[in-house]
């Protein structure tokens, strides 16, 4: 294959490690100089979140863009909490995974399960979230089937609804499982540093 594998990719970058607050995390440096960082729940080996950030036309670094955990939010400052009620009533879209699933929330939708159809667009690669009343409509598209150029199947996807909370299912395909696996044995051999004490050692 002319282009490196995604697996491939992540075995060349240079990686950092460290453990704290019960939590492993990966930081990644690829030729190209975009960096990934990625946080594990030591307990369960689950990834906690995944954040990418690229050099800017300046050559500085720019911000970090989730893609897996709680979207930062940018509001800032004593005024914090005061601004944040003013917007609680928006649907908050993040993505939260477990071992065997692709999972994303929306939390704040209040309408009922049946209002809502969530369908795979094959040929745009991206998901769709659709309601009878009009009143939410929103795409997303699956990265890691990207970077391992598998396709979307509209029978790995599942939706429900729980406490104003739409809740989206994406079943690993067999591929990514077995890629996730090879990766967690190829860091657990990082030495990693504790609470930041001393450098990280880097592979």
């Amino acid at each position: 294959m002319a282009v490196p594998s995604w697996l491939e990719r992540l075995r060349a970058a240079s990686k950092t490690a460290l453990v704290q607050d019960g939590k492993r995390k990966i930081h990644y440096l690829f030729e190209d100089g975009k960096e990934m960082a990625e946080e594990y729940d030591m307990k369960t080996g689950q990834l906690v979140s995944r954040k990418w950030r690229e050099n800017n036309t300046l050559g500085g670094s720019s911000k970090w863009q989730v893609e897996v955990g709680e979207p930062t939010s940018p509001l800032l400052g004593a005024l914090e909490s005061e601004l944040i009620k003013e917007s609680s009533s928006n649907p908050v879209f993040m993505r939260k995974d477990t071992l065997s699933s692709f999972q994303w929330r929306i939390r704040n939708l209040s309408y009922p399960k049946e209002v809502y159809n969530v369908s795979v667009e094959k040929e745009q690669r991206c998901c769709v979230i659709r309601t009878t009343n009009k009143k939410y409509y929103k795409k997303f598209s699956i990265p890691d089937l990207d970077r391992y150029q598998l396709p979307l199947d509209a029978a790995a996807l599942s939706f429900t609804h729980a406490n104003n909370t739409l809740i989206i299912t994406y079943q690993k395909p067999k591929e990514i499982l077995a890629a996730e696996e090879q990766l967690q044995k190829e860091l657990k051999k990082i030495k990693a540093a504790n609470n930041g004490d001393g450098d990280c050692k880097t592979q």
